[in-house]
C-alpha cells in the first residue's frame, strides 16, 4: 500500500450527476487515495460537492482548466482555493502573463496549482491541424518548461513525456499524469497512455485513474492493487 500520508493515485470521478460521485466516494478510503472533480461534475452539481467530499477527508484536484484573459483567471483560481481544495489547475497554452496571474492568486504553500500542457487525447495529426509547432513531446515539455518559470507547482503530462521532464526539472516539481491504464485495461479515447508502473519509473508523482477503479465491482481492491504495483523508494 502507498504512503497513507501521501497517496499518489488520483481517482477521477467523471459522473454527470453528484449522486452517483457521491456513492463511489463512500465505497474508496483517503489513505489510498484523492479524488478529481472535473467540468462535467462541477457544473452539475457546484461547490457544494467538493465541500461534501473534502469533510469525508479527500484531497480534491478541481480540474477545471482555468484558460482565459489573466484577471479572470486570477479570479477563478482565487475563489476555487478558497474552497480548500488541494490541488487545481489551469491551461499553460493561456500563456505567461496567464500564468503568472494564477500564481499570484494563489500564495504558494497553500492550493497547490499546476498547468495542463496538452491534453491525452491529443496526438500530432491534431497538432498539425490547429497549427502548433513540433511532435506532442515537444511541446509538452516548452509548456512545462514555461510553468515551472513561472512558479507554478507542476503540470499535468503524459506518462510518455515524465521521464524528460524530470530529467530536466527537479523532483520538486510536480508531475501529474492522466491516460493511466492497467496493462489489462483498454486504452479508449487516450493516445498517450501508461501502466501505472510505466508511470511512475517516468517520474510521475500522482496518477489519474478513472474507469478501472469508477467501474471495478471492488473499487477498494482495485486500489490496494494500484498502490502495491506503484510502490518505490520516492515515497
Amino acid at each position: 500500500m502507498s504512503n497513507p500520508r501521501n497517496p499518489r493515485v488520483i481517482v477521477a470521478l467523471d459522473f454527470a450527476e453528484a449522486e452517483q460521485a457521491l456513492a463511489l466516494v463512500d465505497r474508496l478510503h483517503p489513505a489510498l487515495c484523492r479524488v478529481k472533480i472535473g467540468k462535467e461534475l462541477f457544473t452539475a452539481a457546484g461547490p457544494q460537492l467538493v465541500e461534501s467530499i473534502m469533510r469525508q477527508g479527500f484531497d480534491v484536484f478541481l480540474d477545471l482548466k482555468f484558460h482565459d484573459i489573466p484577471n479572470t483567471v486570477a479570479s477563478a483560481c482565487r475563489a476555487a482555493a478558497k474552497l480548500g481544495v488541494w490541488m487545481l489547475n489551469v491551461h499553460a497554452l493561456g500563456g505567461r502573463k496567464m500564468l503568472l496571474a494564477a500564481r499570484d492568486a494563489i500564495p504558494p504553500g497553500e492550493t497547490r496549482l499546476i498547468a495542463v500542457t496538452l491534453l491525452t487525447s491529443l496526438g500530432q495529426e491534431d497538432l498539425d491541424e490547429i497549427g502548433l509547432n513540433g511532435n506532442p513531446g515537444e511541446t509538452v515539455q516548452r509548456l512545462a518548461l514555461l510553468a515551472h518559470d513561472c512558479g507554478l507547482d507542476g503540470v499535468v503530462c503524459s506518462a510518455l513525456e515524465a521521464r524528460q521532464l524530470r530529467n530536466r526539472i527537479s523532483d520538486a516539481f510536480c508531475l501529474v499524469t492522466p491516460g493511466i491504464r492497467p496493462a489489462d485495461t483498454a486504452a479508449n479515447e487516450q493516445k498517450r497512455v501508461a501502466t501505472p508502473r510505466e508511470a511512475i519509473e517516468n517520474g510521475s508523482d500522482y496518477l489519474v485513474i478513472g474507469r478501472p477503479i469508477t467501474q471495478a465491482r471492488d473499487p477498494i481492491a482495485v486500489l490496494q492493487r494500484l498502490n502495491n504495483e506503484i510502490m518505490d523508494d520516492r515515497q
